[in-house]
């Protein structure tokens, strides 16, 4: 069996690095004004670039990203947003603290566990975190089979000796469903597929996995990888039966939600064993260096409130936005983002228990 203990620190920032993700200033500005945050809206300061770590191609990040890199294109007078390729929300913590990504899409999860130095960071900690940001999408994770594993419910797993994905390591999804599956007894049992998003799609078509965790944004779609996973899997997915037993877990999980939902976003019928999508489901938020000026987050919070439709057009998961929904990832123990905190005061939702980044 393959465990996820070799993507270490080195591991992920090397592979983030390959993908693009390569030092960058977290604002870059032209003219004599630097970032401009001084000026008015397209004044003597100058553009300013913001570049995030989106995470993989066909990841809910990285749609997120495009989307409001877009936005500011089409409703900015100053900004100008960029999205890299990294590893995933997880390495992103290790890419930020390594200097090579400025902004990033990161999960609760990843973030209170670099924190108090847990999970992965217990042996390779952390020394800086970004600034808060705040909430863009909820991913809500579960199980699928594959017609002729022998795999229709989660009891199966217990059992052992099947050949699961538990989502590509390095990924913020990848770190909660890892202790989710290892708390529930279906980890050391089991064959761990370690692939990427990109690959996972044709070992589903060629039939080396029986059992697999996707996940969709929202309540709306899945995210693009697993829009793939579904197409070449030949119609041959269902939602896996889910026990008392694998429910108490993830309600134990501090990072993690039970919900229970309807299924969506599949283009085939998924319930031959349940009707039900009983998921896992976790927060990620946008998170910000706090060399990136105020100016710049506080106008990439107004884009996300005021032009959701142009967010919706290149990126149809985007979660409804509201400043009280956008506060939802807050982790009092961490700074907010000078522009964001900024931008929570003026729509009367900053709480006095919250601390605010330096500008």
């Amino acid at each position: 069996m393959v465990d996820s203990d070799e993507t270490t620190r080195r591991d992920v920032v090397k592979g983030a690095a390959a993908m693009g993700a390569v030092g960058l200033a977290g604002c870059s500005g032209g003219g004599d004004g630097g970032d401009g945050g001084d000026g008015g809206d397209g004044g003597s300061g100058g553009d300013v670039t913001v570049t995030i770590g989106g995470t993989s191609t066909g990841s809910s990040t990285q749609a997120a990203g495009q989307a409001l890199a877009r936005a500011a294109s089409q409703h900015s007078d100053f900004l100008n947003i960029s999205v890299q390729e990294t590893q995933g929300w997880t390495a992103n913590l290790y890419a930020y603290d390594n200097g090579d990504i400025p902004a990033m899409g990161v999960d609760n999860n990843s973030l209170a566990k670099a924190l108090s130095e847990g999970g992965p960071f217990a042996d390779d900690p952390v020394d800086t975190l970004p600034n808060q940001g705040f909430l863009f999408t909820s991913l809500q994770i579960h199980w699928v089979g594959l017609d002729g594993s022998g795999v229709e419910s989660v009891s199966d797993l217990r059992e052992g000796g099947y050949t699961i994905y538990p989502i590509q390591p390095g990924f913020g999804t990848r770190l909660l469903t890892e202790e989710i599956l290892k708390e529930a007894g279906m980890w050391e049992p089991n064959d761990i597929l370690n692939v990427n998003t990109g690959d996972i799609p044709g070992a589903v078509e060629e039939g080396r996995v029986d059992a697999l965790c996707l996940y969709g944004a929202n309540g709306v779609n899945l995210s693009g990888w697993c829009q793939n996973v579904d197409v070449r899997s030949g119609g041959g997915l269902n939602l896996l039966e889910v026990d008392d037993e694998f429910r108490s877990v993830i309600e134990n999980n501090p990072g993690a939600l039970l919900e229970e939902v309807e299924p969506y976003g599949y283009e085939q019928d998924v319930t031959a064993y349940t009707d039900t999508m009983t998921t896992w489901s976790l927060a990620g938020q946008w998170a910000f260096s706090p060399d990136i000026s105020a100016r710049a987050t506080e106008e990439i919070c107004r884009l996300a409130i005021e032009h959701e439709d142009t967010l919706r057009e290149s990126d149809p998961t985007t979660l409804e936005y509201s400043p009280e929904a956008m506060t939802q990832t807050v982790i009092p123990e961490i700074d907010i983002h000078a522009g964001v905190a900024n931008f929570f005061e003026d729509n009367d939702v900053w709480e006095d228990s919250w601390s605010r980044g330096d500008e």
